[in-house]
This record gives structure tokens, C-alpha cells and sequence, in this order.
């Protein structure tokens, strides 16, 4: 049987335009979703000044977020004649975030520095303790810190937030350079991270509850 949502009959969905009844089924706004682009990226390396340092340059830079998943292996079970499935160890996906190489900020040395938290070429070190913030501000307390992703609302304001926990930069690759394109300069960034979570609301307080 069809669903009264797509049909004429029910008088508090109804769709028949006669002017004494409502012209707009449920439909109309019970399939409102989430847009793909009103988020906000938040990168919690730079703890002392996330405004004049790292922070917003960064959020302001990036254009594009991918890769925020997770899966579970499958333990494969052979009894007799029967195979069934178990689930194994768990695996987050690669998190992909690509940014405008903005002019003012300098986006493209912010990155490398971040970049150098994990591994720094100019001295060979790995996991650097401490990163030089925006202008020599503050420094990083660990290579390993959190993402966050904030969705908003129609009106810009925050609805909930995915964090990202344990995260580091894994890659840095910049974009094409072609004198016959008409784009921003972008540099991709991958990182790694230990668990995400799906939060509530805009507190981003992490809980159980779907309500």
C-alpha cells in the first residue's frame, strides 16, 4: 500500500490545490537534510591562540572534507557445511581535507608546519612536541590532537559536531600548477586518526543518546 505521504488521502497531508486546504504535503519538509556545504572544520592543534594562529586560517582555508568513516573486518567462520561471520578489528578511514592556498595567511607554510609535526625534513626529527603557531604564538602540546567538524544549519548557526580524536597529519601533497587554468592553487592534506564521533548537538558533548 502507498505511503500517505505520496498520496492524496489524508486530510493533514493533503496536496489537492483548492484553496481550502494546505498546498504543501509533509514531504515538502520531512526530507530536509543536512547540506553538503554548510560545515565549518576546526583543527585543535594550536590550544594558546586558535584565533590569530593556526586555527582560523586554516578553517577559513579548506574548501573540501573527505574520508570520515569507519569499518569493522570480518571474521570468516568455517563449521561443516556452514560459513557465518563475525565482526573483527575496526579501521577509520583516511580523513582528506583540501585547501585553498590563501595569499594573506600563507596557507601553504601553515600546512607545511603542520606538516612538520609528524616529521620535520630540516632536522629529521619525528613527532615534534611543539610547532611554532600563526606569528610565532603559542605552541602545540602533542603531534596527536583532534579535528572537529561542525555541521550548520540553514542559518549558519551550529547544529552538531563530528570529532575526530587522536589526529595527525599523515600526507601533504600540493595541487597542479598549469598556466592555462582558471582555479585557486589548492594543496591536499590526509590525516590520520584513532576514533571519530558523531555528537548530539552543538556542544559537541560526546554521549549515547539519539534524542
Amino acid at each position: 500500500m502507498a505511503d500517505s505521504y505520496f498520496t492524496n488521502n489524508d486530510e493533514n497531508v493533503a496536496r489537492t490545490i483548492t484553496g481550502e486546504q494546505p498546498t504543501t504535503p509533509l514531504v515538502s519538509t520531512d526530507l530536509d537534510s543536512v547540506r553538503a556545504y554548510q560545515w565549518e572544520i576546526s583543527f585543535m592543534f594550536n590550544q594558546v591562540d586558535p584565533l590569530n594562529g593556526v586555527q582560523k586560517p586554516l578553517t577559513l582555508a579548506a574548501k573540501q572534507v573527505n574520508g570520515i568513516g569507519m569499518s569493522v573486518e570480518d571474521i570468516e567462520v568455517n563449521r561443516v557445511n556452514d560459513k557465518v561471520y563475525y565482526p573483527g578489528r575496526p579501521s577509520m578511514d583516511e580523513l582528506v581535507v583540501t585547501f585553498d592556498n590563501l595569499q594573506k595567511t600563507k596557507a601553504d607554510k601553515l600546512l607545511y608546519e603542520l606538516m612538520g609535526a609528524t616529521y620535520d625534513p630540516r632536522t629529521g626529527e619525528m613527532q615534534n612536541q611543539a610547532i611554532p603557531g600563526g606569528g610565532g604564538v603559542g605552541t602545540m602540546p602533542s603531534f596527536k590532537n583532534e579535528i572537529q567538524v561542525v555541521q550548520l544549519t540553514g542559518k549558519g548557526l551550529p547544529r552538531n559536531v563530528i570529532r575526530l580524536f587522536g589526529a595527525y597529519p599523515k600526507s601533504i601533497t600540493h595541487g597542479e600548477y598549469n598556466y592555462s587554468t582558471n582555479e585557486f592553487h589548492t594543496i591536499e592534506m590526509k590525516f590520520r586518526y584513532d576514533y571519530f564521533v558523531n555528537t548530539n548537538d552543538k556542544k559537541g558533548t560526546v554521549n549515547s543518546t539519539v534524542g
